[in-house]
């Protein structure tokens, strides 16, 4: 399963029926507790995350790397999504330990291709 970050409507809506049309089971979190709860109630390989909320995504990516994080929670691949122009935000996403940062056209572009490389990792 992956998860998802996108407060943005036009990007949850693309991603989730992206998601849907190639058998990608996806779901939403808006929240790190959203992400506590779906980390208990299933298994998911990967998150993207969009960082145009700065707050709310760097704590959900902080959440996933803390290495007091509990033991029983598998690694969860963390694809991190901004504006290209937004450098220094993308940088931030890398050093707090997202897997992959990637411009917004770029995941628009390979957003299929991404979406079963992340569910393939289960």
């Amino acid at each position: 399963m992956v998860l998802y970050f996108a407060t943005d409507l036009l990007w949850a809506s693309r991603i989730k029926a992206t998601a849907d049309a190639i058998g990608v089971p996806c779901r939403p979190v808006r929240s790190v507790e959203m992400l506590e709860a779906r980390l208990a109630d299933s298994a998911p390989t990967a998150i993207l995350v969009d960082l145009t909320t700065p707050p709310v995504a760097m704590a959900l990516i902080h959440r996933l790397r803390n290495p007091e994080r509990d033991a029983g929670v598998p690694r969860v691949r963390i694809v991190a999504f901004g504006p290209h122009v937004e450098k220094e935000l993308l940088q931030q996403a890398r050093d707090a330990g997202a897997d992959e940062v990637l411009p917004r056209g770029a995941l628009d572009r390979n957003l299929e291709e991404i979406l079963l490389g992340l569910a393939a990792r289960s």
